[in-house]
């Protein structure tokens, strides 16, 4: 005789009774099976034919409405309905007080079921006792095969006894015996609920410690596929031992609650720590990246092949569960960081960790084959941006004080700059540069918007950094000679490599950067002023020698037009580089006038005025040779007379020079004494 202990002995198919539901025992103990009461007792009091197929009806329609809902629970409510529908009246019937006793509570319904259909029920859950058709031939009942995870064998055991009873229905079976059919329904659609949950629980352990065997996850994969191929669609007459099982659904459920338990679970005893700083929080992180790292590499490496070999992909159910659950996690967190440091390292590691193609470790692994929402909802990222940019603007302004109290310290040890390729050189620029490119190469790194607003923070405070730094300098007893010309070139750099790197934020920067450009040049200036004459002078020289032997070096004659532009060309830039040397400080103005006589000379129209000009370039510069001279006069096409008419002329010049420079105490003015002529085809005919 069957015992309440009977009807709880399956795990397997107690495991889909809903969480919320309490179990209840059963009440009293079985006197008589349904074979030892009379058959008058059945008829009296089963329900009608027509009452049984309006119940089943109203089940098959609710079965099928509640289908798209996707819930997992459908089968087990709808196998209540069932017994509800069936339940026997309280007419004071023998039949009635026999099973009055036997009755088991509902629960949360206050419903009784009827003892035959318990006791129906507990027979063919029994492994001993049931009907010839739930025993295979092999001898294993379908709740054994489950156990056993023969999970498509088991259903093709109750695919065929849902045809069986099918035909048996539509033949009219049991018009005298609804109990009997609705007995056998129960027992087909407690172990179709049976399945399903052994498919939720091989989807929790296969990411377990030990793993699930791969021919049940080929079994999962096969049973899913021959469900949805036996139940393509709802019936239309509403009969609901063939309404779609749904265990795709069922089984998708099954990885999101498993993704979710799984990454819920890391770091949860450490949530009150991570607001002590960034790196409680990087390891949280860091803990939750090994988990779905290695819980994706083995879906995509050992669980996706047996799945896609029994043709069930899986890769992107789980892919998107990941996904969701880490995003839940990660809003969870969002809430709990504090300080510019963590606010980076939980944006960071959402853009350029979780974002990264190499997240899962390998190059032929890839998190993203298709669009996923953000990990951190919109209005929430927007916020840690805030808060981030807030803290970062203290964080640089600090950064660039650090830079501006090394920098002290170097004056106060009077340490004097290192020189590199011949010029002054400080780690000013260089620590500039970096700080500046870190911030912004991170910020980029997150978001184009955060880059942005980096480099305006980056390009204020620098501005408010250059009048602590030129104030702080020049009141500092290191204001010499070689710090002065290293902190020019360091500003020098600053303009103009920050303003190509980043044209657009640090334009306004560039009139700041030349106004202490220019201070420093003035002290410098001020600083050199009784030693610096001859060296500026001997620059003005050095520049107005060079172009005079480049000019003196045309790779052909100018000829109309040509020598006419050349001549302009020239008086121009004679007066620039007078103008840009006597702005520094130059005295030496004599050297203005040797480019404008050769341009004078060059570009004059009227042939009888070029003697002049040679009787001032002999005058102003007696260091003039004959072969300058010729030089000087092949740039032009005189004619043969007049070319040896000059050329005697200035030889008369040059020798009254001679006697003059000779007579002179000192060295005098030397500038084409120093100019080599290349002989050249033009000046060997100058000279013939």
């Amino acid at each position: 005789m069957p015992t309440p202990e009977m009807l709880t002995s399956r795990p397997e198919l107690q495991g889909s009774k809903e969480p919320g539901e309490p179990q209840t025992p059963v009440k009293g103990t079985r006197r008589a099976s349904s074979k030892e009461a009379p058959s008058a007792h059945h008829e009296d009091a089963r329900p009608s034919l027509g009452t049984l197929r309006r119940a089943l009806s109203r089940v098959g329609q609710r079965a099928s409405g509640r289908a798209s809902e996707e819930d997992p629970g459908l089968l087990r409510r709808s196998s209540r309905f069932l017994f509800r529908s069936l339940r026997r009246p309280q007419n004071g019937s023998p039949a009635a007080d026999h099973c009055q006793g036997t009755a088991v509570t509902g629960a949360g319904h206050g419903s009784e079921m009827p003892c035959g259909v318990v006791d129906g029920v507990s027979q063919q859950l029994s492994p001993k006792a049931g009907p010839e058709e739930l025993e295979p031939e092999a001898g294993q009942s379908v709740a054994d095969l489950i156990t056993q995870r023969q999970l498509l064998a088991a259903f093709k055991q109750l695919q065929h006894q849902e045809t069986q009873l099918v035909d048996e229905k539509a033949s009219h079976t049991f018009e005298r015996d609804p109990t009997g059919f609705a007995r056998r329904a129960m027992d087909v659609c407690l172990h179709y609920d049976g399945l399903g949950a052994e498919i939720g629980t091989i989807v929790r352990e296969t990411l377990g410690p030990g793993g699930v065997d791969p021919t049940a996850l080929a079994e999962l994969a096969q049973v899913v596929r021959a469900e949805e191929e036996a139940h393509p669609r709802s019936p239309a007459d509403g009969d609901f031992l063939r309404t779609p099982r749904r265990w795709r659904q069922q089984w998708e459920n099954a990885v999101r609650r498993s993704a979710q338990e799984r990454v819920g679970q890391v770091g949860v005893r450490g949530t009150s720590e991570v607001a002590e700083g960034a790196s409680d929080l990087a390891r949280v992180l860091a803990e939750l990246g090994r988990l779905v790292r290695c819980d994706l590499q083995k879906i995509q490496l050992e669980v996706q092949p047996v799945y896609t070999a029994a043709g069930f992909p899986a890769w992107e159910t789980y892919r998107r569960a990941y996904h969701d659950a880490m995003a839940q996690r990660l809003q969870e967190l969002a809430h709990e960081a504090r300080g510019c440091e963590q606010l980076y390292t939980l944006l960071d590691w959402a853009a350029n960790v979780y974002g990264s193609p190499d997240f899962l470790g390998a190059p032929d692994l890839t998190l993203s084959t298709e669009p996923l929402p953000p990990l951190l909802a919109p209005e929430v990222w927007a916020q840690l941006e805030s808060d981030y940019t807030s803290f970062l603007e203290t964080k640089i302004s600090s950064c660039f004080d650090g830079i501006l109290q090394l920098e002290q310290s170097l004056w106060a040890a009077a340490e004097a700059p290192e020189v590199l390729q011949g010029r002054f050189h400080t780690q000013l620029s260089t620590d500039v540069h970096m700080l500046v490119a870190e911030h912004v190469k991170a910020a980029g790194a997150i978001s184009a918007e955060l880059e942005a607003t980096t480099l305006r923070i980056c390009a204020r405070e620098l501005g408010l950094f250059l009048c602590r730094f030129e104030k702080a300098f020049l009141e500092s007893g290191a204001v010499t000679e070689p710090h002065l010309g290293a902190n020019i070139n360091a500003f020098e750099e600053l303009r103009t490599s920050l303003l190509a790197r980043y044209p657009g934020t640090f334009s306004e920067l560039e009139k700041p950067l030349a106004a202490a450009t220019r201070v420093f040049q003035k002290r410098l200036l001020q600083g050199l002023q009784r030693d610096v004459q001859e060296t500026l002078q001997e620059a003005h020289r050095y520049v107005v020698r060079e172009y005079i032997a480049q000019a003196l070096r045309p790779r052909e004659r100018f000829r109309g037009v040509e020598r006419k532009t050349g001549s302009q060309k020239m008086s121009l830039e004679a007066q620039a580089i007078g103008n840009t040397f006597q702005g520094l400080g130059s005295e030496a103005a004599w050297l203005d006038q040797a480019i404008l006589c050769v341009a004078d000379i060059l570009g004059e129209t009227r042939k009888d005025y070029i003697q002049r000009h040679l009787e001032a370039l002999v005058r102003n510069y007696p260091d003039i040779r004959r072969d300058h001279v010729l030089a000087i006069l092949a740039m032009r096409r005189l004619g043969r007379h007049r070319n040896q008419r000059l050329l005697q002329h200035t030889q008369d010049l040059l020798k009254a020079a001679a006697k003059a420079r000779a007579s002179e105490a000192s060295g005098g003015r030397v500038l084409f004494e120093e100019i080599e002529v290349p002989a050249s085809v033009d000046v060997l005919l100058t000279c013939i």
